[in-house]
């Protein structure tokens, strides 16, 4: 799915938030094109109080728990606090996990314009 075009075209799409397999393939059978594997998943699934505590490793084990239950959405792996903020080599590795390892489609960074010389990395 190209995501850009779709938007430039005013077609329609829908997003969710799914963690695991299960959500994956329920979401998908929905209609659902694009799953969000987000760093909610901390307060949401590990009882965490913040975002803060979640962990790569805890993004990319469960972007590919959604991403071995969804066969063909595109999957955004969300990059969690401080696995990008240091350099763009940190980032740049960062995002290879998620899309490696996690088999993520994108990744999915916070910052705005402060971060944008970093997506570019």
């Amino acid at each position: 799915m190209n995501i850009a075009r779709r938007k430039s075209a005013d077609a329609p799409f829908a997003v969710m938030t799914a963690y695991d397999a299960a959500f994956a393939r329920c979401a998908e059978q929905a209609g659902i094109e694009i799953l969000l594997v987000g760093d909610s998943v901390g307060t949401v699934v590990l009882g965490y109080d913040s975002t803060v505590p979640v962990t790569l490793e805890d993004m990319v084990h469960h972007t590919a728990a959604v991403s071995r239950g969804a066969k063909h959405a595109h999957i955004i792996g969300d990059m969690p606090f401080g696995s990008y903020q240091t350099s763009d080599s940190e980032a740049v590795r960062s995002a290879s996990r998620l899309i490696q390892e996690g088999r993520a489609s994108s990744v999915k960074l916070e910052g705005g314009m402060r971060a944008a010389d970093r997506i570019r990395a």
